[in-house]
């Protein structure tokens, strides 16, 4: 899986860690203030310590539900904890940014009546993953969007059968059947990973996909870690 190798950490303070000399400041940015154990751990490592997620190794995750081993290359990870902060700074939350910039819906958000999950194209989007995990370079990792519900077992938390085959019937229709086989996997984040809880979402990633198909899929969607300066 994905790895810290090398020395763990630096003699520099964790926000320090892959900045340019020029760049470093004494005092921590405030948005990189107050964070887990496991994200300062993160900072503290050298981009050249860190080995990227295989294919095979990303597939293994999603097939033995360790999505919590995903994480960011150190220095992504400080980009988007950045990036979080200035979210939540000019919209308040990060679900305002998603919902209104991102999504271009409204809430409250309601499904068309009288159709099935995914039979009506207004009521799901697909968009690039704005930050994607620390995986190999030829994998495209896309967020599907929806104003219905994805039903859980209330008792596990886990997607109802039922559930599982409508999405898996979606994939397989819009993903697999436009693809080389077994490039395509998706997966639903636990509750506790979601950045974002009140737009139901999930996963997908694609092995070297055809860029013009992802182009068409996300109607031209360029993920914010492109765009953003920190």
């Amino acid at each position: 899986m994905g790895s810290l190798s090398g020395p763990a950490a630096t003699a520099l303070p964790y926000w320090q860690v892959n900045v340019p000399t020029d760049r470093r400041t004494d005092e921590c940015p405030e948005g990189l203030r107050n964070l887990s154990a496991k994200d300062v751990g993160i900072l503290s490592t050298p981009d050249a310590a860190y080995s990227r997620q295989t294919w095979t190794e990303v597939r293994r995750l999603v097939e033995t539900n360790r999505l919590d081993l995903f994480q960011r290359v150190p220095s992504e990870l400080r980009r988007y904890r950045l990036f979080i902060h200035h979210l939540i700074k000019e919209h308040g939350s990060v679900m305002n940014f998603v919902l209104r910039q991102r999504l271009g819906w409204e809430e409250p958000l309601r499904a068309t009546e009288g159709k099935r999950p995914f039979e009506a194209e207004g009521d799901y989007r697909i968009l690039y993953n704005d930050w994607p995990y620390g995986i190999d370079g030829r994998i495209v990792h896309l967020v599907v969007w929806t104003k219905f519900e994805l039903e859980e077992n209330p008792a596990t938390g886990d997607l109802t059968e039922k559930a599982r085959e409508e999405i898996d019937r979606f994939v397989e229709g819009t993903f697999r059947a436009r693809t080389k086989p077994d490039t395509v996997i998706w997966f639903k984040n636990w509750r506790s990973l979601k950045s974002v809880h009140a737009v139901e979402h999930f996963h997908v990633m694609l092995f070297d996909p055809d860029p013009a198909f992802i182009r068409e899929i996300t109607n031209g969607d360029v993920p914010q870690c492109d765009k953003f300066e920190a």
